[in-house]
């Protein structure tokens, strides 16, 4: 199928509607899964319940490869799933959207005059209206549970441009640094975001305020940081806000985050959780007001530290971590309407179950099935506490609404519906791998579509990235572990040392071992699936991204010919350059164990004496090596050192760089690309299949090429 055939051009006619984003018309020719059904999913999001518990509110959205974006739009459903229906249809994403004023209105943002706005609508739809006009746009916003304020989350110039030191010189381009910080994940630091308190009557905001006016502090946090900073306390006098309240390199190497509470009456501002010294995130007040939980890190400087459930009582000021007896770490809360419990995701033994626990009790139980194989992503309570309306996914299709009630899940949507049951899905299984130090490690099998364990397939390895980031059964648009099984192999996806779902000793081992355990790990999982008669173990590939990336690079001086092809994303080459060029200090820090210079630091000098790039004497297996550029955590340089450390050897090696894309491919045309590029990759070395466009090497050559980089002594 043509790459326009996965767009739609729809709508009622006129110049605006041509360029509508709508759900494609898809038919599968291969009954296989491939990238353009991938690329034609429906991607739900954000659930709402509701104020009397009748309705849901949620957005669909879908990528147009033809432009290059996608579009979100909004939908509405009954509690039961019935009379789904649609209430935008326009060429530009509404998102964010919340029911207001009870129930008879929706406020969501999208884009007016070139900036992201805050707008109103009538329940059915109608009545569109704009009522913001920031100067640089509304990034999120959440009102008052009275409905006559709102906070709007903004920016604001943060650092001086070559014009403002310089006015003759307006052309300039130059940036003046002293102090660390100065870029962050994918762009230069030039504007941080505020909160801004507004009063709204219905139709319009005024009296537009910073709340943290004059301080040079983000809220929310960036990168990743939402309108989940922020809660209302249910009489609406109250608000609170996260930040981490620091600059510079003190902001750099520190994950000190906390709640600060703003009174509406007096303006007065107080710190929640000082001398709590790792991240505090994620307030929510109690339904009576009574409580404020919230998640929270003990440890300075590890942005990976177990997510403790803590809760303030308003009225005494104590403060009681509810999961100091559970050896997990929390996701995602939310109060039940009676506000005697909590509840919350967690990643445990390989999936992402929803939870309880019990206010006065501290019991936390499991609320979602144990032997239900899918993560949850979403957590809405009705208001009668009979329901939670959530997200469901596995491996094996993305989001779709559900409702959970008495520990069973009922979906409520089936936006793909059409598209899967038109494709034949790999079998996934669980699979408990003995490791070097005598464990026992899940480990996720994704087999091929029509698996016949009579013959034999090749395989590939998936190194996760994070470092600690689950293994559970995810979904993902790029990494997709159905495409790979459904493009012929089996795939071994291990949760390694460093991935949470296993207790917090599990979790934490990686940190300072980078180049250790976990190795050991993923290498425990290839010999194991080895062994089985189905598996070719002479054609077996590993891949990965970030952390991945830095396990393949790291692989491939130790496999000792266990792979026949790799692929590195975004991956960590050099731990020396690795310290010094990424931005968050933190990181660096507490995973690496330390800088190099530091020669009394055992940690620290075991990692660095370990990097990937001190083995590329031994590399001698074809790898492809992807970036890019606007990527800051890991600079694309890290790449290049080692696509041209493989050249260099004589290694068969290519090369794929995004001058666009940052640490993520997000671009549809460039995510399509990509994956092209990873499985002509794969198909050439692991199945002997050239498409076009293919490497210059055959194996026989690459098995030459490597033998003769040896006798002439190219080993760096």
């Amino acid at each position: 199928m043509s790459a326009a055939s996965l767009t739609a051009l729809t709508g009622c006619g006129g110049a605006a509607d041509s360029q509508l984003i709508d759900k494609p018309e898809f038919t599968s020719e291969s009954g296989i899964f491939d990238i353009e059904a991938l690329e034609a999913l429906g991607r739900v999001s954000d659930p709402q319940v509701s104020p009397d518990g009748s309705k849901i509110l949620y957005g669909v959205s879908y990528e147009s490869v033809e432009q290059n974006k996608s579009n979100n739009e909004l939908y509405v459903m009954n509690i039961d799933g019935s009379e789904q229906t649609r209430l935008t249809k326009t060429p530009g994403s509404e998102s964010g959207a919340v029911w207001i004023e009870g129930g008879k209105r929706i406020a969501f943002t999208a884009e007016s005059e070139g900036k992201p706005q805050l707008w109103v609508m009538n329940a059915d739809g109608s009545g569109r209206k704009v009522v913001s006009a920031l100067e640089n746009g509304v990034g999120g916003f959440l009102f008052s549970p009275d409905g006559k304020k709102v906070i709007l989350v903004s920016t604001l110039k943060s650092t001086r441009t070559a014009a403002d030191v310089y006015p003759d010189l307006p052309k300039a381009t130059g940036r003046v640094i002293d102090d660390l910080m100065y870029k962050h994940w994918d762009e230069w630091v030039t504007e941080i975001p505020h909160p801004f308190l507004a009063d709204f009557d219905g139709s319009k905001l005024d009296n537009v305020k910073d709340i943290m006016e004059g301080e040079p502090f983000e809220s929310p946090m960036k990168p990743f940081g939402g309108i989940e900073s922020f809660a209302w306390s249910p009489d609406s006098r109250r608000v609170i806000y996260t930040s981490r309240k620091k600059t510079g390199m003190e902001y750099a190497v520190s994950t000190n985050s906390d709640l600060y509470i703003y009174d509406l009456e007096t303006a007065q501002t107080r710190n929640l959780t000082k001398g709590m010294m790792g991240y505090d995130t994620n307030p929510a007040f109690s339904p009576d007001g009574k409580y404020v939980a919230w998640l929270s890190m003990e440890h300075d400087g590890y942005e990976s530290d177990k997510n403790r459930i803590f809760l303030l009582d308003n009225a005494t000021g104590e403060k009681t971590d509810l999961t100091t007896d559970w050896d997990y770490t929390a996701d995602a809360i939310a109060w039940a309407p009676d506000s005697k419990k909590i509840y919350f995701l967690a990643a445990y033994q390989g999936c992402t179950p929803i939870f309880s626990v019990d206010i006065a009790s501290k019991k936390v139980e499991m609320v979602t099935a144990g032997t239900d194989i899918a993560d949850y992503c979403a957590l809405a309570p009705t208001p009668d506490g009979k329901q939670l309306i959530t997200m469901r996914h596995s491996m094996l299709y993305p989001n779709e609404i559900f409702s959970v009630a008495n520990g069973t899940a009922t979906a409520l949507t089936s936006v793909n519906k059409e598209i899967l049951e038109q494709i034949e899905a790999p079998k996934v299984e669980k699979v408990m791998v003995p490791t070097t130090d005598g464990k026992l490690m899940t480990t996720w099998v994704l087999y091929p579509p029509k698996f016949d364990p009579e013959k034999k397939y090749p395989a590939i390895l998936y190194c996760q990235g994070g470092p600690q980031q689950a293994v559970s059964q995810f979904w993902s648009y790029r990494w997709n572990l159905m495409l790979m099984a459904s493009n012929g192999y089996i795939v071994i996806a291990p949760n390694r040392r460093g991935l949470p779902g296993f207790g917090t000793e599990w979790n934490a081992q990686i940190s300072g071992d980078y180049p250790g355990q976990n190795m050991n790990d993923y290498l425990s999982a290839v010999d194991f699936m080895k062994e089985k008669p189905y598996v070719d173990g002479e054609h077996i590939g590993a891949v990965g991204a970030s952390y991945g990336g830095f396990s393949v690079y790291m692989l491939a001086g130790i496999h000792e010919g266990r792979f026949a092809a790799l692929i590195a994303h975004a991956g960590i080459f050099n731990t020396e350059a690795q310290y010094l060029e990424t931005e968050e200090m933190w990181f660096a820090n507490w995973d690496l164990g330390g800088p190099f210079w530091d020669k009394n630091n055992a940690v620290a000098q075991r990692t660095f004496a370990n990097s990937p790039h001190k083995f590329v004497d031994r590399w001698d297996t074809p790898i492809l090596v992807t970036h890019g550029e606007y990527d800051y955590r890991i600079l694309s340089s890290q790449g290049e050192m080692a696509f041209n450390a493989a050249r260099l050897r004589g290694v068969p090696a290519e090369m794929l760089i995004f001058p666009d894309e940052n640490h993520w491919i997000l671009k549809p045309q460039n995510a399509i690309m990509w994956q092209r590029v990873f499985f002509r990759w794969l198909d050439k070395w692991l199945k002997g299949v050239n498409y076009e466009n293919p490497s210059p090497f055959t194996t026989a050559e690459a098995a030459a090429a490597v033998d003769a980089a040896a006798e002439i002594g190219t080993t760096d």
